[in-house]
């Protein structure tokens, strides 16, 4: 039979559910259709997969391709699943053995050439996906983040032929080791203050109990200067509280590793409007 499955991951606000990718060869007029609520990126991969598979010498099936993504109501975005879907038609012409295929999950963009190139909330995807007992395979470039969940067994690529050498054993990729820096992170020292008496009192308190805090008042109070160094005051944060964290930040394309376990802290202008601020991460 025809038929390939494997499978990939795509971002549902701060969730990365798990997909499904179905690839199904059949007789007929030569074509590729791309089912499965796709958004536009996803189905130009169309194109990107087509050349990708020439470009590297492999065979192009002149057959009717159907490619499903399931659950067919989550809707699909961007190009991760480039290489989940080049992967799958390999394994149903069966130029790659389909027997280690679901061992792993899988999310990069192809360049034509077929190299890999970097994805949006690639620690996200991991996050959730470490508890499945698969490994995750995914561009060199989104490596170093991925594998900073503890659990998480990630695999970096640079291209299509690495991740097809892997899974045939011909060249098997090694797990890659996170090295984040230890380093303890820096904020504005909240000792720096002069003055400033209760708010200060108030943002211990706030610390201390774990409460949120509103700090109302007109410009140049000191409001965005306290809120600085709030996290001076506040303790390291955990394992759990720096993934999640960082989780969010990755979904926004926005997480760097020299950050981790840094709390975050934002700094709108005052004239910033509300939906400037909810605009500021962009969350699909």
């Amino acid at each position: 039979m025809s038929l390939a499955v494997l499978y990939s991951r795509a971002l549902s606000g701060m969730e990365a559910e798990l997909v499904t990718v179905e690839v199904h060869l059949a007789n007929g007029l030569p074509s590729f259709t791309i089912v499965g609520l796709p958004e536009t990126e996803v189905k130009e991969s169309k194109d990107r997969v087509r050349a990708a598979l020439q470009n590297c010498n492999f065979e192009f099936p002149a057959r009717h391709i159907t490619v499903n993504l399931a659950p067919a109501d989550l809707p699909k975005e961007s190009g991760r699943f480039d290489l989940p879907i080049a992967l799958g038609i390999l394994a149903a012409t069966g130029q790659i053995p389909k027997d280690t295929l679901t061992d792993y999950e899988y999310a990069g963009e192809l360049a034509l050439t077929g190299e890999l190139r970097a994805i949006r909330g690639a620690l996200a995807m991991t996050y959730r996906a470490a508890n499945s007992g698969r490994g995750f395979i995914l561009p060199a470039e989104n490596a170093a983040e991925a594998a900073l969940v503890d659990d998480a067994v990630v695999y970096a690529a640079q291209s299509l032929l690495q991740v097809a050498a892997h899974l045939t054993g011909r060249e098997i990729l090694p797990r890659y080791i996170s090295d984040a820096p230890q380093l303890t992170p820096h904020y504005p020292d909240m000792r720096e203050v002069k003055g400033q008496g209760q708010g200060k009192r108030a943002l211990e308190i706030a610390a201390a109990g774990g409460h949120s805090v509103l700090m109302s008042g007109p410009p140049g109070t000191g409001k965005s200067m306290l809120a600085a160094r709030f996290p001076s005051i506040l303790p390291q944060m955990t394992q759990a509280e720096a993934l999640e964290s960082a989780a969010m930040q990755s979904l926004g394309g926005m997480f760097k590793v020299e950050n981790w376990r840094q709390r975050p802290y934002r700094a709108p202008h005052h004239t910033a409007s509300a939906v400037a601020l909810v605009g500021g991460c962009k969350l699909q």
